[in-house]
């Protein structure tokens, strides 16, 4: 008797890492609910692996109605297995540029409340599709910049470590309530994708395709905390060590 495929939901898959990790989803035979705010994006991969395994929603996470279009995407792939939250912006702003800052806020920390939240509520109101041994799993892409907060961008870094600790609390929250939910939070560093500024030179970068493949390989091993490659978490391990009084000092950095 043939297996039935395994479902995702990707939010954030127009482009970046939600992209690639959506396509190699894909190719391993799941079905996946694509979203994003460029629908156009999403349409391709539905053109190219087909009606089928692919359902499309476009989806601002900023914006309240997001919530019913989530909805609707979970209506037509059925309960997903994983879900996948991606949506993300980030840029340097030494100026203090204040709709920059606050439009990170927006994206990064309210955007991912307001996605992960109401699959959380999907959950518990789905009865029996979750349980002991089907758990609904949870991933989102926070940063190792979440790790102190770095001087170059004051609030991509404060919204990657607000991430990780929401996350935290909902792990603590998932076991308070008997939630049968398991979370993951993916702290990449510098990734090869449309947020980096092409003009600059990134220390350790790392293809889509690479940290598409460490993502895969750690939800399948139910990672709570996943930080690649190696290097980045020697580099995470070496900050914490670091007093803050220390940190806030160093003024040589400029990536």
């Amino acid at each position: 008797m043939k297996s039935k495929p395994k479902t995702a939901i990707v939010i954030g898959a127009t482009s970046g890492i939600g992209r690639e990790v959506a396509r190699k989803l894909l190719e391993s035979g799941w079905k996946v609910g694509v979203a994003g705010r460029r629908v156009e994006r999403l349409e391709e991969l539905k053109a190219q692996f087909g009606a089928e395994k692919v359902a499309v929603a476009q989806i601002d996470v900023t914006q309240p109605e997001a919530e019913t279009a989530l909805d609707n995407l979970l209506a037509e792939t059925g309960v997903p297995d994983l879900f996948f939250h991606a949506s993300g912006i980030g840029f340097q702003n030494r100026k203090l540029d204040i709709e920059t800052e606050l439009a990170m806020i927006r994206t990064n920390c309210e955007g991912m409340v307001r996605m992960v939240d109401h699959f959380i509520n999907y959950v518990k109101a789905s009865g029996d599709a979750y349980g002991p041994k089907r758990k609904a799993h949870i991933a989102v892409i926070s940063s190792v910049a979440g790790t102190a907060g770095l001087g170059t961008a004051p609030a991509y870094s404060a919204t990657k470590k607000m991430q990780s600790t929401y996350l935290s609390a909902l792990s603590q929250l998932a076991r308070m309530e008997h939630l049968p939910i398991r979370l993951t939070d993916i702290r990449p560093g510098f990734v090869a994708t449309d947020l980096l500024n092409p003009e600059k030179h990134y220390p350790m970068l790392i293809t889509r395709e690479k940290a598409a493949r460490c993502i895969l390989r750690g939800l399948r091993r139910r990672k709570r905390i996943l930080i690649f490659d190696w290097r980045y978490r020697l580099l995470v391990a070496f900050w914490q060590l670091i007093p803050r009084p220390i940190w806030e000092r160093i003024t040589w950095a400029s990536n």
